[in-house]
């Protein structure tokens, strides 16, 4: 098929896995290609639209069934402007939670104990940023005990909350997803999860938080 590449090909281009453009594919967030051979085969224009793909749930951050909407070429302008601008919210809503989490840990840095446990003041941050706060109780072993019996006498959690996430099984619709992507991440019974799914995402996130620490206000 001339004019066109093979999936390893059209990944390459934009430094993804093969599997994270099947991924995409899957999702909604890109049209299968034509087939040649039974091999799918990328022209200019599934390019393009992998291209496209890229800047929503790569640089954008966008969830996939979000990132459909830009990417699918069936929305009409005001709609995918409109999915853009909801995820723009979600992206302030985060940045004002860093923003607050930064500001809490440079407070952190008053401490001026050796061992930030023994802090005088430990008890007033505790309940003033932690559930221990919701307990009146004085000191912390009876308010650990209280905790405990309310807990006991409202459990209504279901088993699987029960189950620490990296734990769960994955499925399509309990998917472990690459954060630099967002394309699956393959699990293997052996050895350490699997953070990325390639080490070109892997670089990216570095340079990504690189950049953030150099370019935050002191």
């Amino acid at each position: 098929m001339p004019g066109a590449v093979s999936i390893g090909e059209a990944a390459a281009l934009y430094g993804l896995a093969p599997s994270t453009v099947r991924w995409w594919e899957r999702r909604g967030v890109l049209n299968p290609p034509a087939r040649h051979g039974g091999k799918r085969r990328y022209g200019d224009p599934e390019l393009r639209r992998i291209g496209v793909a890229y800047l929503c749930c790569v640089v954008g951050a966008m969830p996939l069934d979000q990132a459909a909407v830009v990417t699918s070429g069936k929305s009409p302008h005001k709609a995918w402007q409109g999915t853009v601008g909801e995820q723009i919210a979600l992206v302030e809503q985060r940045i004002e939670e860093l923003t607050a989490a930064r500001d809490y840990l440079r407070h952190l840095l008053s401490c001026t104990d050796d061992d930030m446990a023994e802090c005088p003041v430990l008890e007033a941050e505790l309940s003033a940023h932690t559930p221990r706060g919701r307990v009146a109780a004085v000191d912390l072993v009876t308010a650990a005990r209280t905790a405990r019996g309310v807990e006991k006498r409202g459990a209504g959690a279901s088993a699987r909350d029960e189950i620490p996430a990296a734990e769960r099984p994955v499925s399509d619709e309990n998917p472990v997803v690459c954060p630099g992507c967002r394309g699956p991440l393959a699990r293997s019974a052996r050895g350490r999860p699997r953070t990325y799914c390639s080490p070109a995402c892997r670089q990216r996130a570095y340079r990504a938080r690189h950049s953030g620490r150099t370019s935050a206000p002191g």
